[in-house]
């Protein structure tokens, strides 16, 4: 028996209606929604793989998953080597792409940021390259399973602080010597915006902002607060929104140096005086960079916060803990709570309900501490100690102690 297939006009007006409010859910691939700050929420039950145990595992730092859009944005060393090598011998044009490096390494939003960059030489043609611009010195050795096929290095000790003037002298050098077709940059309060404004102003385009879907021909960013998309001719600049497009996790690039012939030398007008000492407490849990969580299989409360000062982490915790009263209600992390994006979370004694794992959804790195292996916080989590809290957290306070006492040494 033949199978017909029957045309849904509605669902094909809906298609090509972007303002239409079923059209997100209707393009959304299975197990992805769009949330109301315009985000991509996946569901955490719709990705990873079941381990030998038989339990699901969603495996962040891709040790055992395999390669695709559920898996993690990042590529094992035993995995590098299997990947297909991407070269581009005769370059006849680049897309640079300044990364913001927080912490010293490609945070999730350069790599969407790299994954868009090659989704244009995809859609141009021809053989273009990837340039990657790094200032100051840093900790990534990925560059090459990121998607950076040229990578241009500025670490100077004028790159080091806070020197916009220089940056954008620098990059005006390598849009002379290189000319990009476009310039990419996260559209992220880390400095992306800020860098891509002043590059902006320098070189004469207008900027898209908050541009979350891309290609030759034209490119979508978010108005009003996110309510609302604008459609404009794609520019020659481009401040992208995070998940604007799939990072690199199929190919391998050379990420062969290049260097500017000439030096660039400005006098700064901003004094950079370092970094101002403050309390992790009183930063705000959405803002916090490094966050160690409570939950209910903390027993002593003492030995945590002497944990979390001496890590120099922002305390948070899980409802359990906060309705038990051994912490604040402003500590709460979770769907109820506050939504967190840190770079770093470090959860101890929590199980992992789903309104708490909602919460952290948007964190890079997750710690587990627990004694329980199969909890769902161990599934979701990068990296999970099993054991009694109460002995790793001393054991944490110790090496702290004597790593701080050896460079204390050191400088002596």
């Amino acid at each position: 028996m033949s199978e017909i297939l029957r045309r849904d006009p509605r669902a094909e007006w809906i298609a090509r209606n972007r303002l239409h409010p079923q059209h997100a859910a209707m393009m959304m691939p299975a197990g992805e929604s769009r949330g109301p700050s315009g985000l991509i929420r996946r569901n955490p039950h719709a990705v990873g793989f079941i381990g030998p145990n038989g339990l699901r595992r969603i495996d962040r730092m891709n040790v055992g998953a395999p390669v695709g859009r559920a898996g993690p944005r990042t590529v094992s060393a035993l995995q590098t080597t299997a990947l297909p090598l991407h070269r581009v011998e005769q370059v006849e044009y680049y897309i640079a792409v300044v990364p913001d490096m927080e912490g010293g390494r490609l945070s999730d939003h350069d790599r969407d940021v790299l994954g868009q960059a090659h989704a244009l030489i995809r859609e141009i043609g021809g053989a273009g390259a990837v340039l990657a611009v790094v200032f100051g010195d840093h900790r990534e050795q990925a560059f090459d399973t990121a998607g950076v096929d040229r990578l241009l290095e500025l670490n100077g000790d004028g790159y080091q602080a806070y020197a916009p003037e220089l940056r954008v002298a620098a990059l005006n050098e390598v849009d002379s010597q290189f000319a990009p077709r476009h310039w990419l940059l996260p559209d992220s309060v880390a400095g992306g915006f800020e860098l891509g404004c002043r590059l902006a102003a320098r070189l004469g385009e207008r900027p898209a902002t908050q541009a979350w879907r891309v290609d030759a021909a034209q490119s979508v960013c978010r108005g009003a607060g996110g309510s609302t998309d604008i459609i404009r001719a794609t520019p020659r600049m481009l401040l992208l929104a995070s998940e604007c497009a799939e990072p690199v996790d199929e190919t391998r690039h050379e990420a062969l140096p290049v260097q500017l012939h000439q030096t660039v030398s400005v006098a700064a007008r901003i004094r950079d005086d370092g970094q101002v000492a403050v309390d992790p407490n009183a930063v705000a849990l959405a803002e916090a960079e490094f966050i160690l969580s409570a939950g209910n299989g903390v027993q002593d409360w003492t030995l945590f916060h002497q944990c979390a000062e001496a890590l120099g982490a922002t305390e948070g915790a899980s409802r359990v803990a906060v309705d038990d009263g051994h912490m604040p209600r402003q500590r709460q992390v979770g769907a109820t709570g506050t939504w967190v994006t840190a770079r770093v979370y470090v959860a101890v004694g929590i199980s992992g309900a789903i309104q708490h794992l909602q919460g952290i959804g948007q964190c890079d790195k997750v710690i587990a501490i627990n004694t329980d292996a199969g909890c769902d916080m161990v599934k979701r989590a990068a990296l999970s100690v099993i054991g009694d809290s109460s002995e790793i957290m001393a054991q944490l306070i110790r090496l702290v102690r004597e790593h701080h006492q050896g460079e204390f040494e050191h400088a002596a």
